[in-house]
């Protein structure tokens, strides 16, 4: 059996016990056939609140230093002065807007693990315990049946009732001592436990993708990008073209095998779209936010499996340069196109041409598809579309009753990106109205924009005071040609920092669902956005528009700030409906193997699959025999090395294994979709723990294959 800690807190340290000790129940987690040290947060609980409208009362009786919603918005956490907690718990608890409250726990092992727990628990029966005697045991604990687990026997969800003798983590181990109960498993949230994690060194500092907080961090201003990562990293098979200034194509985050595609230089006519001349740093930044190879060193982009296509511009916008530049992207086989610029000029209309070139690539490059145009809206607090009182600004440059357009931003199949802030606010900067889409997060500076008699000067009335806010960390040019000393900046921002993170985040929704058009991109991106409100006038026209209309709609933030998450999850269920699963080939491996005892590297069993063309649908069966399968883990490798895991140790007392593991029941699988089906895969089993032994009786793999 699994393998016991020498902490005396532990319930199996005295081989002739049974369950936990009695006076460390509180302090020992059951969770995927484990029993894990847990330790109290001293200043954190959570409650569960009866109606959100008693958020409010509660708050001004606890006086908290910090409130602010978790797991999804079921719990709220509290944040308390150390000395005042137990007296603050005491107080929610005996409130009667508060269904449950609880410390937050965090895990010994790894104590940047936060463990908040909700007022739910799973419970698994051995098949011989009858309905009687199950509804009895849990009515003398204070707990009920809220439903049965579909798809497991005699196993149920199960919630604490205000007649709870003790908290879901006592009751469990409780329950645990028991012969009859096979697994008992106290529902938590927990942050960022199995979210995906790049080892790049200054991925730490890069907030806009994922953050747990910080000076000038506001919770929920990032992109989620951790859980989207979960899912995907990208596809090679997703080009995602960038139109700038220039690229260093020699900086290591912007390489990789298979990661340059067809690069073009407009300018210069050839095909080294490098930087010629000092100042030409803009599309090196802009290029590692969206695709930034995740190679252990430097920064990650938004989507670093991605492919990168760089486009340098010539600099000038007239039609024939549009037209070249949509075209080449489109022959080239982009997918996602990314323009961080603008036209210098206040009011710019598109031509005929201009807008019919944006429409062809939006509607007829991808095979038909259309290709995703993302824009950034600009950076001079003005609105894409509309007319302001202009007043102050240098030179005169600009003065009274002035009309403002920007025609790509509201080119209807344009995605116009606005700028939020690492404070979840608008940046200052950011251009705004009813043409924007979603917002996504960079740096907080006075607005500015680019006039061509005038330079590249602060709109009017000039803000001189300090904008709070971090700034973006992003690929430079290598050693001190770019803005910083050395290959990184982190200082980097504008809506040029914005547009490529919505780019990003399009890449990863084609590479687990190519078959969405650019229009179902846009959708998704609008639905599953993050409602950010900012109730601030702004600080340079006293404006206010960060709410959101009856449609959902802010001038600010568009629809929301980018949820790269939620947007993937959605096209990943799309992705469902419509595919097409063409030819099946279905191959086994019935040769019995050992599974090697408390070995991390396991035992792997291949089938070789001779079928080419690119996978569509997979499922994989798997039978294994085990005295304690929550020790094992079963992984499935592609013939690339790609993995998924497809069993973690969540099999508790369990002796056999015939499971079948598809899209539906293992999301995660489609990590394989798109990839080639030809070459050898492999499962691999793994036994984590000493002592129990079994065996991996057989598997089957089953593929549709298009091609």
């Amino acid at each position: 059996m699994t393998g016991f800690s020498s902490d005396a807190r532990l319930p199996h340290s005295d081989p002739g016990s049974s369950g936990p000790r009695s006076d460390f129940r509180g302090e020992i987690l059951q969770r995927g056939g484990e029993e894990l040290l847990l330790e109290k947060v001293p200043t954190r609980f959570t409650t569960r609140l009866t109606a959100a409208t008693a958020l409010e009362s509660l708050q001004e009786r606890l006086n908290p230093l910090a409130v602010r919603p978790v797991a999804g918005g079921q719990l709220v956490e509290w944040q308390m002065a150390e000395n005042g907690l137990e007296t603050a718990l005491t107080t929610a608890r005996q409130d009667p807007t508060v269904r449950f409250a609880s410390h937050v726990y965090r895990l010994v092992d790894s104590p940047q693990t936060w463990v908040y727990l909700t007022d739910q628990l799973t419970v698994q029966f051995a098949p011989d315990t009858t309905k009687d005697t199950i509804d009895a045991l849990l009515a003398s604990l204070g707990i009920a049946i809220e439903n049965p687990l579909e798809g497991m026997p005699n196993t149920f969800v199960v919630r604490v009732t205000p007649a709870a003798i003790e908290n879901p983590i006592k009751i469990a181990n409780r329950l645990m001592a028991l012969e009859m109960v096979l697994a008992a498993e106290p529902n938590l949230a927990i942050e960022t436990g199995s979210l995906y994690r790049p080892t790049d060194d200054r991925y730490p500092q890069q907030w806009h993708l994922f953050h747990n907080g910080g000076a000038s961090l506001a919770a929920g201003s990032h992109i989620s990008a951790e859980a989207a990562w979960d899912i995907t990293r990208g596809s090679r098979s997703v080009v995602i073209a960038v139109s700038d200034d220039g690229f260093d194509l020699n900086h290591p985050d912007l390489q990789g095998v298979g990661k340059l595609v067809a690069p073009l230089d407009l300018k210069d006519k050839d095909a080294l779209p490098l930087p010629a001349k000092q100042g030409e740093n803009h599309g090196t930044a802009v290029a590692g936010l969206a695709i930034g190879e995740e190679n252990t060193t430097g920064i990650v982009g938004v989507a670093p499996g991605c492919a990168f296509l760089p486009i340098r511009t010539t600099g000038f916008i007239d039609d024939g340069a549009i037209e070249q530049l949509f075209n080449e992207a489109v022959r080239r086989g982009a997918a996602v196109i990314v323009c961080s610029w603008s036209p210098a000029a206040n009011y710019f209309p598109l031509t005929l041409r201009q807008t019919n070139a944006l429409t062809r690539a939006a509607t007829t490059g991808r095979n038909g598809k259309g290709c995703v145009i993302v824009f950034s809206a600009g950076n001079a607090n003005r609105p894409v579309s509309g007319t302001i009182n202009e007043t102050q600004w240098p030179k005169n440059a600009l003065s009274g009753p002035t009309r403002w357009l920007s025609g790509f931003a509201i080119h209807p199949d344009v995605i116009a990106v606005s700028a939020s802030t690492s404070l979840g606010t608008k940046a200052a900067y950011s251009n705004w109205g009813e043409h924007i889409a979603v917002a996504a997060p960079s740096n907080n500076a006075p607005p500015n924009m680019a006039l061509p008699q005038v330079g590249n000067v602060p709109t009017g009335p000039p803000l001189t005071q300090y904008q709070p806010g971090r700034g973006m960390v992003t690929s430079d040019r290598t050693q001190a040609a770019g803005y910083s000393g050395d290959d990184y900046t982190n200082a980097f921002g504008g809506t040029s920092s914005s547009c490529p993170v919505v780019a990003g985040v399009a890449g990863l929704m084609l590479s687990v669902n190519p078959g969405l058009t650019a229009r179902q991109v846009r959708e998704i991106l609008q639905a599953t956005a993050d409602k950010i409100v900012d109730r601030t006038p702004d600080p340079q026209l006293g404006l206010q528009h960060g709410t959101y209309n009856a449609s959902g709609h802010s001038q600010w933030f568009g629809y929301g700030k980018v949820n790269a998450a939620a947007a993937v999850r959605e096209a990943q269920r799309r992705a469902f409906a419509g595919r097409q699963l063409g030819r099946v080939v279905q191959q086994q491996n019935q040769t019995a193997q050992d599974i090697p005892d408390n070995q991390p590297n396991g035992v792997e069993s291949s089938i070789a699959v001779a079928t080419t063309g690119t996978v569509t649908d997979v499922q994989v069966e798997v039978s294994a025999n085990h005295e304690f399968l929550g020790d094992v883990s079963f992984t499935l490798i592609a013939p690339n090395g790609s993995t998924v895991l497809l069993q973690g140790r969540s099999l508790g007392r369990q002796t056999e294994l015939r499971t079948t593991y598809s899209l539906q029941t293992t999301p995660v699988l489609m990590r394989f979709i798109g990839q080639a089906t030809q070459g050898t895969w492999r499962l691999r089993a793994v036994d984590h723990a000493p002592e129990a032994t079994g065996r991996l009786l057989s598997w089957t793999l089953t593929l549709a294959v298009n091609g």
